[in-house]
């Protein structure tokens, strides 16, 4: 078994057409466009969002507490250790560049033909934000996702797998977008002064501008630097 679940790993995988990714890349805008399908896919961000602070903190030193995910795709992750200082920074910084960096990662991947890898990740992430959740709506996202990935993974053939790996690196890719665009809509009318940004800028001194512009800036080139991995 063990030889087995090695050969899944590392072996040879079945490579998709250059259309499959190509179609996997417009389903994900499409999703990350229209509001009808953002607003559920939102949550999978928000779990990648709450994960990426969490893991920051827990190398930074800092005690993580626990994972709030809300019924609007709202999340919190709540942790304890020093109010200020680099490891707070970092923490901070982590939670709107996470989903794209690990888009970018499951692209590198994917570009080396690492399907099962993909998926694999994509299962140890959901448990470890599972047994973070403290509320009960926390947990249904949560889930789901992972009903879905489960289904996927042990069911679908190995087209269908590679297609929503893909569809899973493309998704995280261009969702960390969104959630940006919408941080600085909000900072506008004065509706996000706990937001990242702002803890940011107390924090540092420097302007909740500039670190919504530093996601946006590290998000586009994730996506980027991920084209030239799953196009070329």
């Amino acid at each position: 078994m063990q030889s087995d679940f090695l050969r899944d790993l590392f072996g040879d995988q079945w490579q998709p057409p250059p259309t499959m990714v190509l179609v996997t890349a417009g389903i994900a805008l499409a999703v990350v466009i229209v509001n009808a399908f953002w607003r559920p896919a939102r949550n999978v961000i928000t779990i990648v969002h709450e994960a990426g602070h969490a893991l920051i903190a827990l190398l930074a030193g800092r005690r993580v507490t626990g994972i709030r995910l809300h019924a609007d795709t709202s999340g919190v992750m709540l942790s304890r250790g020093k109010p200020e200082g680099p490891g707070m920074v970092c923490t901070a910084l982590a939670g709107y560049v996470a989903p794209s960096l690990l888009g970018l990662g499951f692209a590198a991947l994917l570009g080396a033909d690492r399907v099962s890898a993909v998926l694999i990740t994509c299962a140890v992430l959901l448990f470890a934000v599972l047994v973070m959740i403290r509320n009960l709506y926390g947990v249904l996202p949560v889930v789901a996702t992972g009903a879905v990935l489960f289904g996927v993974s042990f069911f679908a053939p190995d087209q269908v797998q590679a297609a929503f790996a893909y569809l899973i690196a493309w998704f995280l890719l261009l969702g960390g977008l969104r959630p940006v665009v919408e941080l600085q809509a909000k900072r506008r009318r004065g509706h996000a002064r706990d937001s990242d940004a702002d803890q940011l800028a107390r924090l540092t001194g420097a302007p909740g501008f500039f670190w919504v512009g530093s996601f946006a800036l590290i998000n586009a080139g994730a996506v980027f630097l991920a084209c030239g991995w799953l196009l070329l």
